[in-house]
């Protein structure tokens, strides 16, 4: 089984480094149920994707394939109730990469770091750089399935879900 673990941050007045190139990303849910479990699709830099994530917190199950365009275009549709569209930026830290992510549309404001690593231990070492905010991870309202369908959260939101199980 294929495993993400991953800690989220808020950023406040992102400005990207200069050179920095931007993808656009533009994802839909096509499924969503309860306890963190989805089904997307995404369009970023002429790649498709199809995703499937399940759990809450630092470790989730995530399996994701490649798909073709017109599947694609297909699934979209399915997803007008349940989408994000978002620049990302990818820059290191250290051995780290952060993946920051600058919200559109109904989300314009919101700005999110992310780094993935190899073990929940290395995860709960982690200090992020000075510029990153405030942590989200396991805050169910900035999982971007929650951003998609409910918009971005109230900020005395305070729900954390927290597996480490894996």
């Amino acid at each position: 089984m294929t495993y993400e673990i991953e800690r989220k941050f808020l950023v406040h007045g992102f400005v990207p480094p200069a050179g920095a190139r931007a993808q656009n990303v533009r994802q839909g849910y096509v499924a969503i149920t309860g306890e963190g479990t989805e089904v997307r699709v995404r369009r970023a830099d002429g790649r498709h994707t199809l995703t499937v994530k399940s759990g809450l917190g630092l470790t989730r199950v995530e399996v994701e394939r490649e798909i073709e365009a017109a599947d694609f275009d297909a699934l979209w549709p399915t997803t007008v109730a349940a989408r994000v569209e978002k620049d990302r930026y990818r820059m290191a830290d250290g051995p780290h990469t952060l993946v920051v992510d600058v919200y559109h549309g109904a989300l314009h404001g919101l700005c999110t770091a992310e780094v993935e690593f190899a073990s929940a231990e290395e995860a709960r070492q982690y200090t992020p750089p000075a510029w990153v905010g405030e942590e989200a991870t396991g805050l169910v309202g900035y999982l971007n399935q929650s951003l998609a369908t409910h918009g971005i959260p109230a900020r005395q939101e305070s729900t954390r879900k927290d597996h480490h199980g894996h």
